[in-house]
């Protein structure tokens, strides 16, 4: 029995040395001074087919990495100041809409002038304005810069982007390209939108008169406020998937719900290890679906758009924040967050 057949002979331990090699990629990363999540990343990428080839517990390994991605945004919910949300709501809308326009339409030409055909160039392009809140939210987190002028900024237009690229997506389901149907339908946008709007009045309400009592009640057993406070982040990100808004954006408003609460801060620091944990198996879920193998066919065309948005991406928000009034500094740092694309990309430009 060869090495890799004896480690992927069970879940547990698959799950084992997944661990294990963590660790050792990660002391590694540690001796030559890289934040944790390029660890992850280089996890994911060895665990995959494309080296070592041992995910192969799928479906575990994705329950994990969904309840991780849940955390992380609810841990980013509940410390967001609502005075804050206020003042870079503007900068955030607007550097938001403007990288998905400019992506979108820019991506668009470049896959016709890369003889893709309409429909083909029409999803990569909507697949090009994705940008990972998960990888930016942890990469921040770990620089100690999530509190930052331009890491909130960068949060702002991240949520923005995702609930706009959504609905892009709910569109073209809807008018049936790609798939040779025809009708219209604007049902699934509606139901969207109103399911947002149900979930944000529940939170609102939820702020105003539940919030304070239920935590009070729960803190005098500080376990099961944990306990707690993870079912709700669970809870929130399975309502957001549901109706079409996503995880992160279910995971936000479970933060955002308890983020008025005296115990915001010792549910954080209670939570981050295991938000640190979970992440690590949302990575190792992304690099086994990377076959490196692939590329070889699509080598200039994905340097193109790699080029693409590696520059393009920054330089619309460091335009729009500069028009904006802010420094080029900030618009720089905060560009540099749109400068790749979300895992969530893979399955929709395949589409």
């Amino acid at each position: 029995m060869s090495l890799i057949e004896l480690v992927t002979q069970s879940t547990f331990t698959e799950i084992t040395a997944l661990m294990v090699l963590a660790t050792v990629i990660g002391f590694i990363g540690l001796l030559m001074k890289q934040p944790l999540i390029v660890s992850f990343i280089a996890v994911g990428l060895i665990a995959g087919p494309s080296v070592l080839d041992i995910v192969h517990s799928k479906e575990q390994i994705t329950l994990l990495s969904e309840l991780g991605i849940a955390i992380l945004l609810f841990l980013v919910g509940i410390k967001l100041d609502v005075k804050l949300i206020r003042s870079i709501g503007g900068v955030s809308l607007m550097t938001g809409l403007g990288q998905v326009a400019f992506t979108s339409i820019a991506g668009y030409f470049i896959g016709l002038s890369l003889d893709l055909g309409h429909i083909t160039s029409l999803y990569v392009a909507v697949a090009l304005t994705f940008s990972s809140t998960i990888i930016i939210v942890k990469l921040l987190s770990d620089k100690k810069e999530i509190d930052s002028l331009h890491g909130q900024i960068a949060l702002g237009f991240l949520i923005v982007q995702d609930l706009v690229v959504v609905l892009a997506m709910i569109v073209l389901a809807a008018i049936g390209i790609g798939d040779g149907h025809g009708g219209t339908n604007d049902s699934s946008v509606w139901n969207v939108a109103l399911s947002g709007g149900g979930l944000l009045l529940f939170v609102i309400v939820f702020v105003r008169y539940i919030a304070n009592p239920l935590t009070e009640q729960l803190a005098k057993i500080p376990e099961l406020l944990v306990i707690y406070a993870i079912a709700q982040a669970a809870l929130f990100a399975a309502i957001g998937d549901f109706v079409g808004l996503g995880m992160e954006v279910g995971g936000l408003l479970a933060g955002v719900a308890l983020a008025s609460t005296p115990y915001r801060e010792s549910i954080a620091a209670r939570l981050a290890p295991l938000r640190d944990f979970l992440l690590l198996f949302f990575f190792i879920a992304l690099g086994a679906t990377l076959d490196l193998s692939l590329l070889g066919s699509h080598i200039s065309g994905a340097i193109i758009f790699s080029l693409f948005v590696l520059i393009g991406n920054p330089l619309i928000v460091l335009i729009i924040m500069g028009l904006m009034g802010y420094r080029k500094r900030t618009g720089f740092l905060a560009g540099l967050t749109v400068a790749q694309i979300s895992e969530f990309s893979l399955p929709w430009g395949s589409a």
